[in-house]
Formats: structure tokens, sequence, C-alpha cells
């Protein structure tokens, strides 16, 4: 069955720098768009990054948009997300989660978390200032 496993999250002072990682099992991993999001206390999950199936595309949510960059290693089933220049504001649980359907695309369907399937159990990211 897939299977997705967050890793990497963990306490930073403001303007540090983590890596999450995603291991990814169970499904043909390079023939899916993988994505990133977020969930604050109290708050709806967000959109973070996504990743197009080859890498070569990204999209990111304009608050970690320079900050933050998304990549994939198709042969290690792995998508990785490098945050930098962390902010108090960016404390969440992380999510790792890959699309329902392998044709989709674009931002649209990229940034919408009801497009996506399958959910990893997520990673705490904790920002202090």
């Amino acid at each position: 069955q897939v299977q997705l496993v967050e890793s990497g999250g963990g306490l930073v002072m403001a303007g540090g720098s983590l890596r999450l990682s995603c291991a990814a099992s169970g499904f043909a991993f390079s023939s899916y768009s993988m994505g990133w999001f977020r969930q604050a206390p109290g708050k709806e999950r967000e959109f973070v990054a996504a990743v197009s199936m080859s890498g070569k595309t990204t999209y990111y949510a304009e608050s970690v948009e320079f900050r933050f960059t998304i990549s994939r290693d198709n042969a290690k089933n792995t998508v990785y997300l490098q945050m930098n220049s962390l902010k108090p504001e960016d404390t969440a649980v992380y999510y790792c989660a890959r699309l329902g359907n392998a044709y989709y695309s674009g931002r649209y369907h990229l940034q919408t978390p009801l497009r996506y399937s399958h959910w990893g159990q997520g990673t705490q990211v904790t920002v202090s200032s």
C-alpha cells in the first residue's frame, strides 16, 4: 500500500534552516507529482510547495517562495523540502502528500489539498523567536 513517511522536523531558531524528507513506497513514485502542506494549530491545512513528476516544475505558496525549495530524487523515491530563513509563522505540522491522479498538472491542481489522495503522518516544525 502507499506509504509516505516524513522526517527532519524539529525546533529551530528564527533565521535557521531545516530539511524535511518524505520517503515514499507502494506506488510508482516517478509517475506522480508530490506536494508539501502544513497545518498550524487552529488553522486549516495550507499548500506549501509542489513538484512535478520529473522535478523540473515547482510551485510555491507566496509566503514561502524564495525561502523554501522543493525537490525530489526519483531514484530514492524521496521528496525534500529545504527550508531557509525560517520564521515563527512557519511553525506547523508539515505533511507530504501524493496526488490522487497521475494526470493532474498545473498550479491549480497541485495547490489544492482535495487533489491529493495519500498523506504522511506529518512532522512538527517549531520556529522560536
